[in-house]
């Protein structure tokens, strides 16, 4: 079941539609359910508003997924892009390679999710409380904005969920702060794709990045059953690619 909302921002001074999945009836076992948030809303659900017509399909997916009994029923909350702003409310530093990312919003991105987003979910729907039951992710610009915000709220999220995340922007500012993190989400999930662009060069670099976020996290504690990473080879930077992996990223943030 999909409900959309329009909520009102003080922090970004915009009105943005969240589009939010329910399991069905015939699926609700339990009173109150993990949500997970994710960016780019337009591209999750309805092919209609996604990019090219392509979605995660997000609702598909989550829906086998709990009927097979591989994830519990969660609630998804998808959150629109600001189009034209969607580089400086998803970014915490200007990417050089953009002009149209400056003047960066992050810090005030986070400020929306954490202190507007969450609480109108939770007055609205039955959602479980604490970081274990919530999750944040995205994919690109969106994967940064998720990395981004659970670094500087920690404690918010318990479930990272990060797809070919634009790591060389500020050169690699995320990256350099990774080091630094002292509590990060219990279970974190990394795609990337090798042929994320039509440039060889920028797809090992891209890679590149992923890998020494995990050498990053797998050096503050992260073992097996906490880090999920995946190479995707031939894999582009596409809907296509994230609602492929789709599955194996809720299975392993979500399933037992």
């Amino acid at each position: 079941m999909l409900e959309t909302h329009e909520i009102q921002s003080l922090y970004l001074g915009v009105t943005r539609q969240l589009t939010v999945w329910t399991p069905p009836r015939s699926l609700r076992r339990v009173d109150r359910y993990p949500v997970l948030y994710l960016n780019d809303g337009q591209n999750l659900f309805d092919p209609a508003r996604a990019f090219a017509g392509n979605t995660w399909r997000v609702g598909e997916t989550a829906r086998r997924l709990v009927g097979a009994g591989r994830i519990p029923p969660l609630i998804i909350v998808g959150i629109d892009h600001g189009g034209a702003r969607r580089g400086r409310e998803y970014l915490p530093v200007e990417d050089a390679l953009n002009p149209t990312a400056t003047e960066p919003l992050g810090r005030e991105y986070a400020e929306f999710v954490t202190r507007e987003v969450m609480p109108f979910i939770a007055r609205t729907y039955p959602v479980a409380r604490g970081p274990s039951n919530t999750g944040f992710g995205g994919s690109s610009y969106g994967a940064i904005a998720a990395l981004n915000t659970a670094m500087i709220k920690p404690g918010t999220f318990g479930r990272l969920l990060i797809e070919s995340p634009s790591l060389y922007v500020g050169n690699t500012f995320l990256l350099r702060r990774a080091s630094g993190v002292g509590r990060w989400p219990s279970r974190i999930y990394l795609g990337v794709g090798t042929a994320e662009t039509r440039n060889p060069q920028r797809n090992d670099e891209t890679v590149a990045h992923v890998l020494e976020l995990e050498a990053i996290l797998r050096h503050a504690g992260f073992g097996a059953r906490r880090l999920r990473v995946i190479v995707d080879e031939g894999a582009t930077h596409s809907e296509g690619a994230w609602a492929k992996r789709l599955p194996q990223a809720l299975e392993f943030l979500y399933g037992t």
